[in-house]
């Protein structure tokens, strides 16, 4: 697995799992697969 070469704070995370996860909420609603956006959920929380 790659190592991000970037440090996020802990409100920068917080935004981008936020912001991931109404994309997710989204793509649900139009029927979409949410594969990719469900992968860059799992790499951010842990």
């Amino acid at each position: 697995m790659l190592r991000s070469k970037y440090k996020f704070s802990y409100d920068e995370i917080r935004i981008i799992v936020m912001a991931l996860v109404e994309f997710k909420n989204q793509l649900i609603a139009e029927g979409r697969y949410t594969d990719a956006v469900d992968d860059l959920l799992i790499r951010f929380v842990d």
